[in-house]
């Protein structure tokens, strides 16, 4: 199911290419090799400057990775006063000559270094890596933002959609790309080999990744599905190691019940949104008896919003584990309706991804995940996002401009419910065991 393209086929050429790093024995510092790339002309000479530059970068300790950085952000930046003047002149003045002087005067000096360093093969996932190495630095120097947004400017439009290819991963794929999807796997955890193949070989599972030509061994992000009829309430169920497969004709329903984001680096260029409508478009065409689409996502921020609801003994009793089913879908059904962050969007961030993409919020489930991160994130509750085909586009329109949030009747009736309901006493909690006081 691999789409390929001229474009592609090249760029996986290129990133074959083994090239020398060279320089070994330069000794200029790492500011004169960046200043002295920016002024060459010289492909060649380009090239094994970019190499030694980035070879240098990775012999770096933490002290010198943030010099580097902090020289990126202050000596490579815009000069604000010519921009100004600049600015001024267009303003008077709008020729091409004043137009091209003033674009050029407006982007950082850094955003050329990256491009630079990027024309070298396999500089893709060096600066990649490098970019995880700046967000741990912005913890602690948030100056440095300015820097990682021109980097990832730059991420964006090397990522582009048009770049991606989609690959089905199966249970003959490489061992070491399988490797990748049980370290990667950020939902619910591979726990062995045995759980992996019951993920991708039986015929009613499918799982699928993107990739880039630039690196063409390292999936971007991949998405798990289940081929199910009807929609699931549980991924216990869903994944037991006793159910029993499904001929995947038989399906009317592919669940995307994990969603796993695999390089740190590009934090914040999304790819959810493509892969799965270009799944959706594999899966239809292979399966033309599938008419549903929806997903089982967790609700990580379930409990965290709990704990603000200072003397709601409902919800003190569903993060206690005594909350009935009732009490625990009319919670979630409120929260993900309901609460909402500073700017107007919701607080999870699942529900952003899903309704972004123009899914609506179809259902709640209590017990739905027992695992201890389900238990920790949601008390169990999962939901279902129903990607209905007819109805994404406007839904997105509708959540993007007008912050509407799609719902389905079933949730909004859980939702008023929960309102509805007279707070009843909190159960007193037992003494904790000496054991768990420890």
């Amino acid at each position: 199911m691999a789409r390929t393209s001229f474009l592609g086929d090249l760029l996986t050429s290129l990133t074959k290419t083994r090239w020398p790093l060279g320089g070994g024995g330069d000794r200029r510092s790492m500011e004169d090799m960046c200043r002295a790339l920016l002024s060459t002309a010289g492909e060649v000479s380009g090239l094994r400057l970019s190499a030694t530059i980035l070879a240098r970068y990775k012999q770096m300790n933490a002290e010198g990775r943030l010099a580097f950085f902090k020289y990126l952000n202050d000596e490579l930046d815009v000069d604000a006063a010519q921009v100004a003047g600049l600015a001024q002149a267009y303003s008077e003045n709008p020729s091409t000559e004043n137009f091209t002087a003033l674009v050029r005067a407006a982007e950082p000096r850094r955003q050329e270094l990256f491009r630079r360093l990027h024309e070298m093969p396999a500089a893709t996932a060096e600066l990649v890596s490098a970019r995880v190495d700046l967000l741990e630095l912005l913890k602690e120097h948030p100056e440095l933002k300015r820097t990682d947004m021109d980097l990832v400017h730059l991420l964006r439009s090397w990522f582009n959609r048009g770049f991606l290819r989609i690959e089905q991963i199966d249970w003959h794929t490489s061992a070491t790309l399988l490797e990748k999807v049980v370290a990667y796997e950020a939902v619910h955890e591979i726990h062995d080999w045995d759980d992996l193949r019951r993920r991708l070989h039986p015929t009613d599972r499918r799982c699928f990744a993107f990739f880039h030509p630039a690196m063409p061994d390292e999936p971007l992000i991949f998405v798990e599905v289940a081929l199910t009829k009807g929609v699931p309430n549980s991924i216990q169920g869903l994944l037991a190691e006793d159910r029993e497969a499904l001929a995947a004709e038989e399906a009317n329903t592919a669940v995307f019940y994990s969603i796993s984001n695999c390089q740190k680096g590009l934090k914040g260029i999304s790819f959810g949104n493509f892969l799965i409508k270009q799944v959706v478009a594999e899966l239809s065409q292979e399966l033309p008896g599938l008419n549903t689409f929806v997903t089982l996502s967790p609700i990580p921020g379930l409990n965290r919003w709990l704990e603000t609801l200072d003397g709601d003994p409902r919800a003190e009793r569903l993060l206690a584990g005594k909350a009935s089913d009732t009490e625990a879908m009319a919670l979630a059904a409120r929260y993900l309706l309901e609460a909402r962050r500073p700017d107007g969007f919701p607080r999870d961030p699942v529900a952003r991804f899903h309704l972004g993409n123009g899914a609506i919020v179809h259902d709640v489930h209590a017990g739905a995940d027992t695992s201890a991160n389900g238990m920790a994130q949601s008390s169990g509750v999962m939901v279902n996002y129903l990607y209905d085909l007819g109805q994404t586009e406007k839904n997105h329109e509708a959540f993007t401009a007008d912050k509407k949030i799609a719902s389905s009747r079933g949730v909004r009736a859980k939702s008023r419910a929960e309102k509805a309901a007279p707070a009843a006493p909190a159960t007193p909690l037992p003494a904790p065991a000496e054991a768990d006081a420890k």
